[in-house]
């Protein structure tokens, strides 16, 4: 089944597919950023080191529970309001994250990184509007595009890093302020997004779908498990990353070059994803994806020199990108108009939520899994296994069925 959209012209929609892309890279510089101090910022803060990295848990964690909520707002107010809603959520986020690191507070630190959550939140289904006024042969690349525009955030938020981490006399104080003003002033590009609000239900609309009707439809479930099991893996692997580098006996340098790569290949191919989709079929660039992701675990798990690292994560971006894109093209064609709220609030809360499992169990599988850096990376990938099988499996059930209604 495909979802209806409204009538418009293929200018319209390209517009508003371009207006998402600059928001993409310029509000979503934040996220780099914060993801690269947050743990940093973290070990300065708590008194155990252990929990140096909770603050980007708790960022994950409040993605996943605004997931529902924002979108139940997007259905009744329009992409706009929770648009805005999430650049607020980002401001108010970095403020108390500034003010605890003034005050040398790790709880308060740990409530700015919450609401930064519902920025996550909000920017995870900038890829969802970009369907809203797109034909059915322009979906799958206006969500490649927007997507793209994770590229471009990818370069820009380290280098304000670099500017700013030590600008001010209290260290990362300068990045969070510069959070608040990407947020304040990013914004405003949401003023000429043009996306009509749904409309309101009337009494003799079609009524639409429970949650549980909508996750017994197959393709629903299917679109769901894939775009869980591509995100929560390129989480578990790529935290677990410098890790394992450091602890193979090479230096932050290496590291940091290796998760640059990564995001590059996690946002480089979104420039011909969507024709692929268009050309050989979603399901496909799905089944792909996860092929690619199971490549980066056989790469990570034959050897841990630098090339082994690189190339892992470089299949690892690859992976991801066509997994993600993919169950999110399947996912947006196979709802009702009145669905669209209930189907992508559900969706996000859902891998969002398995994203922050991930990113607690990297940590304790790297670190509790045997007593060196080699057996901790081996558990990683060897953790991969049974969620590609689960992922595989259900596109194989899929394709098997008469009909994928």
């Amino acid at each position: 089944m495909t979802e209806a959209v409204v009538p418009t012209s293929e200018g319209h929609a390209r517009r508003n597919v371009l207006i998402l892309v600059m928001a993409q890279a310029f509000l979503g510089a934040q996220m780099p950023m914060i993801f690269t101090i947050g743990g940093l910022a973290g070990q300065s803060l708590a008194s155990n080191p252990c929990f140096a990295t909770l603050p980007i848990s708790l960022i994950v964690l409040g993605s996943m529970l605004s997931a529902t909520p924002v979108s139940a707002l997007m259905q009744k107010y329009g992409r706009k309001a929770g648009f805005f809603l999430g650049t607020a959520g980002g401001s108010i986020g970095a403020a108390i994250g500034a003010y605890g690191l003034l005050t040398s507070s790790f709880p308060m630190f740990l409530l700015g990184s919450l609401f930064t959550g519902i920025y996550m939140s909000a920017q995870g289904f900038y890829r969802f509007a970009a369907t809203d006024t797109a034909s059915d042969e322009f979906r799958p690349k206006a969500i490649s595009y927007v997507m793209a525009g994770g590229l471009i955030s990818a370069v820009i938020g380290p280098q304000l890093v670099k500017l700013t981490a030590d600008a001010m006399v209290v260290t990362f104080l300068g990045t969070y302020l510069t959070v608040i003003a990407i947020n304040v002033i990013g914004s405003f590009l949401f003023l000429f997004l043009d996306i009509p609000k749904p409309a309101p239900p009337r009494p003799d609309s079609p009524k639409a779908r429970s949650r549980m009707e909508l996750l017994r439809t197959p393709r629903i479930a299917v679109a769901i498990i894939c775009a869980m099991v591509s995100y929560a893996l390129m989480n578990l692997v790529m935290t677990s990353t410098p890790l394992a580098v450091v602890g193979c006996g090479f230096d932050k340098a290496n590291a940091a070059d290796i998760v640059t790569a990564h995001v590059l290949a996690m946002f480089a191919p979104s420039f011909f994803t969507g024709h692929l989709i268009n050309r050989f079929g979603v399901e496909k660039i799905v089944a792909a994806g996860l092929m690619i992701l199971a490549a980066a675990g056989v790469v990570g798990l034959a050897g841990v020199e630098l090339e082994n690292f690189f190339v892992a994560l470089v299949l690892l971006g690859i992976g991801w990108n066509f997994g993600f894109i993919g169950a999110t093209t399947m996912l947006a064609g196979a709802h009702h108009p009145e669905e669209r709220g209930r189907v992508q609030g559900m969706n996000d809360m859902i891998v969002f939520g398995c994203v922050t499992i991930a990113s607690l169990a990297s940590g304790g599988l790297m670190n509790c899994s045997g007593g060196t850096a080699i057996e901790g990376w081996t558990a990683v990938n060897m953790a991969m296994v049974p969620f590609l099988v689960l992922a595989g499996g259900a596109l194989i059930w899929l394709a098997l069925r008469p009909s994928d209604a």
